[in-house]
């Protein structure tokens, strides 16, 4: 199994967000030379098989401070929309960096939790930015990372514990929490849920707590490369479980986040420089709801 990386649906406008996103961090934290690790690695464009879009940006892959990001422009869809729920938290090894961050990433947005001193930090902020991507910036006096933060309704321990317990079987990488405080009596949470945790999924830090108003969309989901179409058969089953199938490898679990599960097949074959192949496989991942290996093959070689 390859990293969890989150992916970002984006109506039309990924590559200007992108764009955005790469330029701000990398000016905010250049002055060690932390810019290295926030670019954009590779884009894909649209090919015959959507003619309305050929030729226009369709995915980007790209880093901020070393973490792996995809973005998409999959066009208006219903339900399809940012919230707050699933925010990525950047900590920053100054107080200066916080303040540029923030005045970069406001500019045209909300802000949730004003810029300030907090009982937790020095200094923090919640925002959401003029794409609709909400950030918590937050002065932590260590090397500057951004760690998605998984906001539930109420399930967040049940989650995580279901979510370690799939990935401790699967991953290569460590899965497992490892800090967890609760809401005590008389503060802003319902009492005994998780009030912060930190968890990792193969590898990959994330943050969760309980009490958010408002439901996942599948705006922010989570992208899986299976290294073989057992791993994808094994994740699709066991993630669908009081779930929803989507078309195109995608799912709703029973908490309410989305994934995609995607063998590693599938992008060697679709940036394969025999065009024709390429398009052909798209086609028959279109088609899909699990994807499976063996029609991907099937694809790759009648084109």
């Amino acid at each position: 199994m390859k990293n969890i990386n989150p992916f970002l649906w984006f109506d039309d406008g990924a590559e200007e967000a992108v764009n955005f996103y790469v330029s701000s961090f990398a000016s905010t934290f250049e002055s060690s030379g932390k810019e290295k690790q926030t670019e954009i690695l590779a884009t894909s464009r649209y090919g015959d098989a959507m003619p309305h879009l050929k030729g226009r940006v369709m995915t980007i892959n790209f880093k901020l401070l070393g973490e792996d990001f995809i973005a998409l422009n999959g066009g208006p869809v219903k339900d399809f929309t940012f919230n707050p729920s699933i925010s990525f938290l950047v900590e920053c090894e100054t107080k200066d960096e916080v303040d540029e961050l923030f005045n970069k990433l406001s500019e045209g947005g909300k802000i949730f939790m004003p810029l300030g001193k907090y009982p937790f930090s020095e200094k923090f902020t919640w925002i959401e930015d003029k794409f609709g991507i909400s950030w918590q910036l937050i002065y932590a006096n260590t090397q500057p990372k951004s760690t998605p933060f998984l906001w539930f309704n109420s399930q967040a321990e049940e989650a995580m514990n279901y979510y370690i317990s799939l990935f401790s079987q699967l991953g290569t990488k460590s899965s497992e929490i490892k800090k967890l405080s609760r809401f005590g009596v008389n503060e802003n949470g319902p009492m005994g849920k998780v009030q912060h945790a930190v968890f990792s999924l193969n590898g990959l830090e994330f943050m969760a707590m309980d009490s958010n108003p408002e439901d996942f969309t599948p705006a922010i989901s989570l992208f899986i490369n299976c290294d073989t179409q057992k791993e994808v058969d094994e994740l699709w089953d066991k993630l669908l479980d009081g779930g929803k199938p989507m078309q195109c490898g995608w799912l709703t679990d029973k908490f309410g986040l989305t994934w995609q599960i995607v063998p590693t097949l599938l992008m060697k074959f679709m940036s394969d420089p025999d065009k024709k192949k390429a398009q052909h496989v798209m086609e028959a991942m279109m088609k899909m709801i699990k994807i499976e290996s063996k029609d991907l093959i099937k694809a790759y070689e009648e084109a």
